[in-house]
């Protein structure tokens, strides 16, 4: 028998592993409302069903749940996907954005269905931001070195993927993660968002703490200038599929759901 709600988010809670899981601080933006609906994007190296692990949670919590198909051609082209899924959905909405897709949802999630933000180890830059030139105020992380190109297709060599961006799931399933891995063109990383969601609306950020692909503490800087209600997860850059009750944890959070 599948549980209901609110027994599924107290079971989220009574499971949760103090040792993976720090909470570092409040949102100082107001506190989001109650939502039934999640949107879910993807961001590089992936595709949708990246988020399976947390659908299926997010479902059982009786959630309205969709995984845009992130095109991975250009910034507009994505954040165009996604506004159509926001459009359809029928209230108030939590979006959530893996890696890249940060940029999506810092772009998109100023729609008026999007009641509250969710980074997982995301990208979260200004309106008008250089991603690129902030990231660069940091160490770069070692997945960068693996990405590959043919032509105007780039995606990461199987080394790099099962080493800086799965590192910690089971090589076996890193591998089918591989195979399944969607290549991006060259001109998505050129784009620049037009206006930053996060200054106006309640968010969230995962933290992966082993993260090669983005470099945590770059994570940090961004989770702290957005006044984000921010955990960190011991994880690689994919704790949305190594870490998924963590994950999921934060996502009730943010519709306004508590134990």
């Amino acid at each position: 028998m599948m549980m209901n709600r609110r027994r599924f988010s107290a079971a989220l809670v009574a499971g949760a592993t103090t040792s993976s899981v720090t909470t570092l601080g409040l949102a100082a933006t107001s506190a989001p409302v109650a939502a039934r609906n999640v949107v879910l994007v993807h961001g590089l190296f992936a595709d949708g069903s990246s988020w399976s692990e947390v659908i299926a949670r997010l479902q059982a919590a009786g959630l309205n749940v969709t995984s845009v198909q992130n095109p991975l051609t250009t910034l507009p082209d994505a954040v165009a996907s996604a506004r159509r899924v926001l459009a359809r959905q029928d209230g108030p909405t939590v979006f959530v954005g893996h890696s890249f897709s940060g940029m999506i949802v810092t772009e998109a999630g100023v729609h008026p269905n999007v009641s509250a933000l969710v980074y997982v180890a995301a990208r979260a830059p200004d309106a008008g931001e250089d991603y690129t030139t902030l990231a660069k105020k940091f160490p770069t992380p070692p997945a960068s070195a693996g990405i590959i190109f043919d032509g105007d297709e780039g995606r990461l060599s199987e080394a790099a993927f099962l080493r800086d961006f799965a590192g910690d799931l089971p090589e076996a399933k890193a591998k089918v993660l591989y195979a399944a891995q969607w290549p991006f063109h060259k001109a998505l990383l050129v784009g620049k968002t037009t206006q930053a969601a996060w200054r106006s609306k309640p968010s969230f950020y995962a933290v992966s703490t082993e993260d090669r692909t983005i470099n945590p503490d770059l994570e940090r800087f961004m989770a702290k200038r957005m006044s984000a209600k921010t955990i960190e997860v011991k994880a690689s850059h994919l704790s949305l599929i190594s870490h998924p009750d963590e994950i999921t944890r934060l996502i009730l959070e943010a519709t306004g759901q508590r134990a």
